[in-house]
């Protein structure tokens, strides 16, 4: 198959292109001139039909067919709370193991392979500036299967150019209300006058999902093979403080109630990320403060998508 002759064009894989992420991705790297395939029957067609990462046979023929110069592999169960634990292994695992058997498979291999793991590895650490040299140390399940991932992935790295990063909370409009930012704002937007919520103490260092795909494109054009990153913005906001910004958005105030069904076990209390490495790689950061992504969430009006 015959690559674009321009060198700033490029055809990139983008695994799990439907879902939240994968959809600002595609926006970001098309924006950018490049030529997005998606793992399916017709790579070239995004919306053919998918195909399943279980499925070995059928990854190793798509990306035969995609010929990727470069590949951003999203594709995962992402949800912490997923009921189904040996789905979430053999996705993020297994499913990611095929996929880059397929690409190393390969006569031309891709010249960069970014795979999207998660700060959920890090789990409940007393660093307050989590960096990547802190060990991980992950108390669920979603996040044991994303360290297991990096460390097959480890594997790979003699044969392909890999980037792990480890993107913190993020959101943004589209995400599923079973994640909570979208969950606080569709009640403020419905004018809801309470809430239950687990514990409103945690923090996390959420990020908008445009900055993240902003971050994955720039990260596919450093050449930071055989580097794990952080994605994050350095300031962690506690959902005390969610609610709070979330009241000054929609004017008025909501009761929130703690409902014991909703707060897990083994929260990690607090997540922090140190976001150097990442500007040393990509340069400086576009940041988009966490009001101003609420505030975007809210005012957002699905009817026209």
């Amino acid at each position: 198959m015959t690559r674009p002759s321009d060198s700033t064009s490029k055809r990139i894989l983008v695994t799990g292109h439907h879902g939240f992420t994968g959809n600002y991705v595609v926006k970001a790297l098309q924006v950018k001139g490049h030529q997005v395939l998606g793992l399916s029957a017709n790579p070239a067609d995004l919306d053919s039909a998918r195909i399943e990462l279980f499925d070995r046979s059928a990854v190793a023929r798509a990306v035969a067919l995609a010929q990727p110069d470069a590949v951003v592999h999203l594709a995962a169960i992402a949800f912490v709370a997923h009921g189904d634990a040996d789905e979430m292994y053999r996705t993020n695992i297994v499913g990611t193991r095929h996929l880059l058997e397929a690409l190393a498979s390969l006569d031309r291999r891709p010249d960069a392979v970014l795979l999207a793991s998660s700060a959920n590895v890090y789990g409940n650490s007393d660093i307050e500036l989590l960096d990547e040299s802190v060990p991980p140390s992950p108390v669920n399940d979603y996040a044991v299967s994303k360290l297991a991932m990096e460390h097959m992935a480890r594997l790979w790295m003699d044969r392909l150019p890999i980037t792990i990063a480890r993107p913190f909370n993020y959101t943004g409009v589209g995400q599923s209300e079973n994640f909570l930012l979208p969950k606080i704002v569709s009640h403020f937007r419905c004018s809801a006058t309470v809430i239950e919520l687990g514990n409103i103490d945690v923090a996390r260092d959420f990020q908008d999902v445009r900055f993240v795909a902003d971050a994955y494109t720039r990260l596919l054009s450093v050449g930071a093979a055989g580097e794990t990153v952080n994605l994050s913005s350095g300031v962690s906001v506690s959902l005390t403080e969610v609610i709070r910004m979330m009241e000054r958005i929609a004017g008025y105030s909501i009761e929130v109630r703690v409902n014991p069904a909703f707060v897990r076990g083994n929260e990690v209390a607090r997540l922090t990320g140190n976001n150097a490495k990442l500007t040393r790689l990509i340069g400086p950061l576009d940041i988009i403060s966490l009001e101003n992504t609420l505030r975007w969430m809210y005012e957002h009006d699905s009817r026209h998508s």
